[in-house]
């Protein structure tokens, strides 16, 4: 996947050229903060609002510049002068949207900038119409219906220019997203790797090459440029992978070298913290920012996912009631109010306002993932999997839309459909316990009990966020009369929920003490057996059989039945659950290297 196209040295003034130049290492912070405050000015010339906004707050993060470093504004060329009017006249309109009449007037320019904007301007004309078109006619779950219909003639336009060398970095840019939006994946690979190489401080480039790579591998055949935006890049791209610990030891690099005070890098190391599901990590960080920076939206919608799992309702009111304050008309606002009234079990009005967020942003891919999950509440099923699969079309890399699908499709009693996906997703989240107990219950439904035993067996491995991998490995052994295998994970589930140190209900609690009791007692270890049905007893749908269980072991010790020494069990409790408090043996390693991955 290496860029084949030569790489074309960008046309600017001998002044602004060793602004634009970059170096790799971060030794000259001054420099870099030129260079920062410098594309933030050219890109916002160009009307690229999001890569000027980046720019302009990474280079917030440095420290002020004194009066006699600042850069000059970069001097005018006969070109620019001779389309000032123009340009200056089609700016005004392009920034109050008014696409069409921005590039009519700019129709017939020559010099670079006024050119990109020309061709920008009937490019978002055309996105504009394709999104208008779609809120009017059709209903939020058909967008992809819908195309933007001055896509090919732009491609034609540009590719000359291309093969001519006549296009900037902003012009390989604009180049690339025609590209990627008519699915040329490749060629736009190609593009956006020659603009960084053009262009290195332009960040948008950078972001769109992030949403191409698919994995590690492809990432690896990059012929990237040598530069200190390639670090940025590179933070942000394991983050999308999941690579978390690259991208945090990344991000920490950043900070390290003078970047402390970035509210960007603070915000990717919180969405770092919430991919990996360390949640108190996660909204410790989201709380420092929002101290930071109160009025921020970006990655709040993220902030309230967390809120949401932690069931902190009135945290998470507060903050739909903030957003709402500073701009009620955001994605990231109604994706906020979504998840505040999904918590709170109001689906439909949950589903609104999702749907809400999709007319103002078809392409945000939140939404429609979280309004998948709406719908599979609601249980429409059509509709979920009309939602999770215009999430894959917007982010192939979205597990939790090919982990809905699975569910969907679970719902639907449809097993080998609901492999695919759960395999999807276990392929994005390779160390997610979730993924893989999803995929065992798979094989299992299927009757691939080996193959269910390894995914059990693996979840467990991995960290089961759950505690579920034991028992449903455990039952697997039991259903297929490997009794001892069977108590060894009943018993190393118990001693799981009883060392983490935290008192929850677990429901499946009951289950393992009353499997062995009853495998005690087959076993004849009557000290073992009476602790695990004294223990029974304390559980409303084992008691009856857990006062059972005691009555015949008194009786058998009474007709001088004596315990077993021939038999021995795989390990016994942990010394807590015991009643005698008897020291106890460190539990061995499962045997189960037959069925391990």
């Amino acid at each position: 996947m290496a860029a084949s196209t030569s790489v074309v040295p960008v046309v600017v003034t001998a002044a602004v050229a060793p602004v634009l130049s970059t170096n790799s290492d971060f030794s000259d912070l001054r420099e870099i903060k030129k260079q920062l405050l410098l594309i933030a000015g050219l890109t916002r010339e160009r009307g690229l609002l999001h890569s000027s906004k980046w720019s302009a707050e990474l280079a917030f993060s440095l420290p002020a510049l004194p009066l006699a470093e600042l850069q000059p504004p970069p001097p005018i060329t006969e070109e620019d002068a001779q389309d000032m009017d123009a340009y200056t006249l089609a700016k005004a309109y392009f920034d109050v949207k008014e696409y069409d009449r921005a590039a009519h007037f700019l129709h017939g320019c020559d010099s670079k900038k006024a050119y990109f904007l020309y061709m920008y301007s009937r490019y978002l004309s055309g996105e504009k119409k394709k999104d208008d078109e779609t809120v009017d006619s059709l209903g939020p779950l058909e967008k992809g219906q819908v195309k933007n219909e001055a896509l090919r003639e732009l491609r034609v336009e540009l590719s000359k220019k291309h093969q001519a060398r006549e296009l900037d970095g902003f012009g390989l840019y604009l180049y690339g997203v025609v590209l990627r939006k008519l699915d040329l994946v490749k060629e736009a690979i190609d593009v956006f790797v020659e603009a960084t190489h053009v262009l290195p401080l332009h960040w948008g480039a950078w972001l769109e090459l992030c949403n191409l790579i698919t994995d590690k591998e492809m990432l690896k055949f990059l012929s990237l440029p040598d530069t200190w935006m390639k670090e940025f890049f590179l933070a942000h791209i394991y983050t999308e992978l999941q690579l978390i610990e690259e991208a945090l030891q990344k991000y920490q690099n950043l900070i390290d070298v003078g970047f402390s005070k970035s509210s960007y890098i603070v915000s990717q190391i919180a969405v770092a913290y919430h991919n990996i599901r360390d949640i108190d990590k996660a909204l410790s960080i989201f709380n420092e920012l929002r101290k930071q920076d109160p009025y921020r939206i970006e990655n709040m919608d993220t902030f309230s996912n967390l809120l949401y799992v932690r069931s902190m309702k009135s945290e998470l009111s507060y903050l739909a009631h903030n957003l709402c304050e500073i701009d009620k008309y955001r994605v990231e606002t109604c994706c906020v109010i979504g998840n505040y009234y999904s918590l709170r079990s109001q689906h439909e009005k949950a589903a609104l306002y999702f749907q809400r967020a999709l007319k103002l942003n078809p392409r945000y891919l939140g939404a429609w993932t979280l309004m998948g999950h709406e719908y599979m509440e609601m249980k429409n099923t059509s509709a979920a999997i009309q939602a999770y699969r215009h999430a894959i079309e917007v982010n192939k890399r979205d597990y939790r839309a090919w982990y809905g699908l699975g569910q969907t499709y679970e719902i639907l009693k449809m097993p080998f459909y609901c492999l695919y996906y759960y395999r999807r997703a276990h392929q994005l989240r390779p160390n997610d316990s979730r993924m893989l107990v999803a995929l065992g219950e798979c094989y299992e439904k299927l009757n691939q009990l080996v193959e269910a035993k390894k995914c059990y067996w693996r979840a467990y491995a991995v960290g089961d966020v759950e505690k579920m991998a034991l028992v449903k490995l455990a039952k697997l052994h039991e259903q297929l009369t490997e009794s001892e295998q069977a108590a060894q994970c009943y018993i190393k589930y118990i001693q799981d929920i009883y060392s983490c140190g935290e008192i929850v209900e677990h429901l499946e609690e009951s289950t393992a003490f009353r499997y062995l009791a009853q495998y005690y007692f087959k076993c004849k270890l009557w000290d073992e057996a009476s602790t695990c049905a004294q223990k029974c007893c304390a559980f409303n749908d084992t008691r009856e059989e857990g006062k059972a269980l005691l009555r015949q072991i008194l009786q058998l010790r009474n007709q001088g039945e004596t315990p077993t020494t021939e038999v021995s069990a795989p390990f016994f409790l942990p010394a807590s659950l015991s009643a005698n408090n008897t020291p106890t043996r460190r539990v061995s390693p499962l045997n189960l290297s037959s069925v391990t991955p």
